[in-house]
């Protein structure tokens, strides 16, 4: 694959795409929901209820750990250091694969086939967000290298 672009010194067109295609689940979910009934609702009600948890959970452990580091661009701050502990031992992108994890969830939960197409997209948007993101980690920090041979891109113990 080509360099993915940078849309910004620091990344910012990435965010911007990134809360877009949050929106677009959100409402998908809110709008174009209830495609099916009955037990199947139900299972996945609960199935939604379970991802959206389980999202929820990597993405704010994935907040605490970076602390001080947290940026919303995916270029890294100057002089941040490399987290490798806590949900980044896992996955070296939490964030993004909570987000993904739990617009999954959200997808199921309010039954809508238009979300999960949705969150598909998402996760596809944050493998090439997290590759471009990565360029940069590799610049910055000579052991991130390492850290990729140790550790999942966005989903722990699946990708």
């Amino acid at each position: 694959m080509r360099r993915l672009p940078s849309l910004g010194p620091r990344g910012e067109g990435w965010v911007v795409l990134q809360g877009l295609f949050l929106l677009a689940i959100a409402a998908a979910g809110l709008w174009a929901g209830d495609a099916w009934g009955g037990v199947l609702a139900q299972l996945s009600g609960l199935i939604g209820v379970v991802l959206v948890g389980a999202g929820a959970v990597l993405f704010i452990r994935g907040v605490l750990d970076l602390g001080r580091n947290l940026t919303p661009m995916p270029r890294p701050l100057e002089g941040a250091s490399l987290v490798q502990s806590g949900a980044y031992a896992l996955v070296r992108h939490p964030l993004y694969g909570g987000l993904t994890i739990a617009a999954v969830g959200w997808g199921f939960l309010t039954a809508s086939p238009a979300a999960l197409l949705l969150a598909v997209g998402l996760g596809i948007f944050f493998d090439l967000k997290s590759r471009r993101e990565e360029t940069w980690l590799v610049e910055c920090y000579a052991d991130y290298d390492a850290y990729i041979g140790r550790t999942r891109r966005l989903i722990p113990w699946l990708y």
